[in-house]
Formats: structure tokens, sequence, C-alpha cells
């Protein structure tokens, strides 16, 4: 079952597998999972990126390594890290350059040929 995706300030790819950010290609959560799960891991990122915080500002490094697990275990639930949450075999291109990835085109059209 697939949810509708909340409303975003980056343009997604026309794939919906990435949103575009800083001219790199960020994998979009799963579309697949259920509002619960995608509700309950996002509620999990939120805290993680709040102990993160705390722990620059505040912690050791040992708290600051444990707040980044934590982040990063919170994505790869969602899906934005880890393994690809699509099934066809496509290669993924999380963070990479836009430029350097199939998507290139279709992004230099949609930016009306412009370049950075």
């Amino acid at each position: 079952m697939q949810n509708e995706k909340p409303p975003s300030r980056y343009l997604s790819t026309p794939d919906g597998r990435y949103f575009i950010a800083r001219g790199k290609l960020l994998r979009c959560s799963n579309p697949n999972l259920s509002l619960a799960d995608r509700e309950k891991f996002s509620a999990l990122l939120v805290l993680a990126r709040k102990e993160e915080r705390s722990a620059k500002m505040w912690g050791p490094p040992e708290a600051l390594q444990k707040a980044h697990r934590k982040v990063d275990d919170a994505k790869q639930l969602l899906g934005e890290r880890g393994k690809p949450w699509w099934t066809d075999g496509a290669p993924d291109y999380n963070r990479q350059p836009i430029e350097d990835t199939p998507y290139a085109e279709w992004w230099n059209t949609h930016r009306g040929g412009a370049k950075k």
C-alpha cells in the first residue's frame, strides 16, 4: 500500500526515489511504510536529532557517536539509508551529486538548461 507523500519544499525525482538538496540526491523515505510506522520512525528520528544536538553542545565524544548511530538507525528504518526500498534492482545514488547520475539530463531540462 502506498501512502501519499507529505508536501515537500524539495523537488523530487520523477520516480519518487530521491529529493534534491544542494545539488545532491537524497533518498526519500519508503512510501510503502504504513502511516503508523512512518510516524513512529519519524518520532525516533526527531528524538535522535535532539540527542545529537545536545551531545554536540554538552556531551562527551562518546555521546555524540551514540546519537549519530541513533540518527542513522532511524533513517534506515525510514528507508532513507541502508538497503534501497525499491525492488527493481536499480542502483542507489543516495548522497551523489545529481550531475553525476542518470538524473542529470532530467535535472538540467527541469531547470531550463541552467547549470550551476
